[in-house]
């Protein structure tokens, strides 16, 4: 990523180098050019980077004639809940997601507080690379307040989902790993709303991270282990916007994000309130797709990527869906992948059931996950597609993501990566052994 990244849903650099005031500016302005009139809501993740780019933005947006409710350090779903409750125009988070503390970013909201769909990204992408943007006069500036309490509204709706009394009697102990990100702000207000012993691990947002931000079982180590050590029930661990929740058991084992969406959907299949249609998106496990077959109900795949994964929830009126990497979808809440919707519904199953994280986790239908990549140009990527295609017949194949090839069983998904010249290779099956046989047969073609 030694390049500025720029995609329909936003922006993503080094800041000083790729990312600078200057693009900030400009990427605004030509978002502020494109949306709706109204007032526009502006966010921030924990990042060192963050108030300076923030000062920028909101600089910016009021140059363009926007007033800005300016909601300082908050998480990216926080941001979409309050732009659809204040009836904004649209949103502005600043945050870099998983990625190490030089990179900082830009995510941009439309009005129904969800990422912006692929069309409407597109234009301001478009507009930015043709350098538009909506300067006002002087007589026009706009202004900007600071919203007092950003995390009200969504504390709310996400406590709405979930028996809160049944919750706080089972007085559940739980370690909230924010990774000094912007999860602690809300993460520790809504466990201890919901009556949990709660140990704070990097809870004060200024980006100064304690492990590799993204929540994989290598970076969550200490974590891990810490969750054994302080006697917890459970241990969530966000990345820096939490937008994603890891999982941690009471034993110390990562759990890890695919677990995370399949319990939520497991919670989702008890409720007739919000049993059925699913979506997931092509590289997500299978687990949620039998639980939606258990439960009688449809699942479908969209593109990766959560404002593809928003677009067919909302088409096909989707009752719960979300993506593999730790991001449940809940509609109640919001067209967010949110962290908290998947703290507090897995503490409901757990006190509803009775069963600790661990047994929830080895009930579910027992599939395995492998990844690869190799370096290839975008032009050979539909040589190999037909080349797939020809080795597996007996597979289902769909393209316009890549390529994915279903079996009853299995899966293999075969994309180009939209930031680097390679290939990406995700495969799933009842054995390890059968997912990495599928990643590699695609390899060989290479």
């Amino acid at each position: 990523m030694a390049e500025l990244i720029i995609s329909v849903s936003g922006l993503r650099g080094i800041v000083g180098e790729t990312l600078t005031p200057d693009v900030a500016s400009r990427f605004v302005a030509a978002f502020a050019a494109q949306v709706a009139p109204g007032k526009i809501v502006v966010g921030r993740d924990g990042r060192s980077s963050g108030p300076m780019l923030r000062q920028t933005i909101v600089a910016a947006l009021t140059a363009c004639g926007r007033d800005v409710i300016d909601a300082d350090v908050a998480s990216t779903p926080t941001i979409g809940v309050l732009v659809k409750d204040s009836g904004a125009a649209g949103g502005v988070q600043i945050s870099a997601s998983h990625n190490p503390p030089p990179y900082n970013g830009i995510k941009l909201f439309g009005s129904e507080g969800r990422v912006l769909d692929g069309v409407t990204g597109g234009k301001i992408r478009d507009g930015y690379l043709a350098g538009e943007a909506a300067w006002c006069t002087f007589d026009k500036i706009g202004t900007a307040t600071t919203e007092p309490d950003p995390h009200h509204g969504h504390l709310a709706k996400v406590l709405a989902t979930v028996d809160v009394a049944a919750i706080r009697s089972a007085k559940h102990r739980v370690l909230l790993d924010s990774n000094h990100g912007a999860g602690s702000l809300l993460g520790k207000r809504l466990l201890e709303e919901l009556g949990c012993e709660v140990v704070a691990v990097g809870d004060t947002p200024d980006g100064q991270f304690a492990h590799v931000p993204e929540p994989t079982a290598d970076n969550l180590t200490g974590i891990s282990q810490r969750v054994k050590d302080e006697k917890c029930a459970v241990g969530f661990c966000q990345d820096p916007d939490a937008d994603r929740l890891a999982l941690v058991d009471a034993g110390g084992r990562y759990i890890g994000e695919e677990y995370t969406l399949a319990l939520c959907i497991q919670l989702a299949m008890a409720s007739e309130e919000t049993r059925g249609t699913i979506v997931i998106n092509g590289a997500t496990s299978g687990m949620s797709e039998r639980l939606a077959a258990q439960a009688g109900v449809s699942s479908m795949r969209s593109a990766v990527g959560e404002a593809n994964v928003a677009d067919m929830m909302i088409a096909n009126q989707a009752t719960y869906g979300g993506e593999g990497n730790g991001g449940p979808i809940d509609p109640r809440v919001g067209y967010v992948r949110d962290s908290f919707v998947g703290m507090a519904q897995v503490l409901e199953l757990m006190t509803t059931t009775g069963k600790s994280l661990a047994e929830l986790a080895d009930e579910l239908p027992k599939l395995h996950i492998h990844k690869s990549k190799a370096s290839v140009s975008a032009d050979r990527l539909p040589e190999l597609f037909d080349a797939l295609v020809a080795k597996h017949s007996d597979a289902t194949a769909a393209t316009g993501d890549g390529l994915r090839l279903a079996w009853d069983d299995k899966w293999l998904l075969v994309r180009g990566s939209n930031t680097e010249p390679i290939v990406r290779m995700i495969a799933e099956a009842e054995t390890e052994s059968e997912a990495v046989a599928l990643c590699q047969s695609a390899a060989e073609l290479l």
